[in-house]
């Protein structure tokens, strides 16, 4: 279990390395949250500590990026938001993504629950009443 507030932008990356090392051994991150809670901000931050070497951005229209890191392989970041059924997650095959033990970060999982693997951890950001942001998972 993990859980921080954000209440600045500049403390992402510091909550992000924190996070990373409180799953260590996890892979998988489902990210919930309503539009513009900070699931692609919080990402980008993850990606950052990752060490990320290429471009982070929200994959919205084409479903999934990929980015290289400098010694953690792949890292797959996804957006399910546009998605219309679970048939256009098989189609692009969904399973070599989430059981290559690479990094997933998926936005939106709402819409693919039933195909995320057991190990999958949920994270939950939401806004609180002064603006700032709680970062937890389940």
């Amino acid at each position: 279990m993990f859980k921080a507030e954000v209440n600045s932008i500049s403390e992402i990356n510091h909550i992000a390395s924190l996070f990373i090392k409180a799953h260590p051994a996890d892979r998988i991150f489902a990210f919930y949250g309503s539009m513009g809670a900070g699931k692609t901000t919080f990402i980008k931050a993850l990606c950052e500590e990752i060490q990320v070497l290429d471009y982070v951005t929200s994959p919205t229209f084409s479903l999934i990026n990929e980015y290289q890191t400098e010694n953690k392989g792949t890292i797959y970041h996804f957006d399910f938001y546009r998605i219309k059924n679970l048939s256009e997650a098989y189609d692009f095959g969904y399973e070599d993504y989430f059981y290559s033990n690479s990094y997933c970060f998926i936005e939106w999982p709402e819409l693919i629950e039933s195909l995320l693997p057991a190990i999958t951890v949920k994270v939950r950001i939401s806004e609180a009443e002064n603006g700032s942001r709680i970062i937890e998972s389940l």
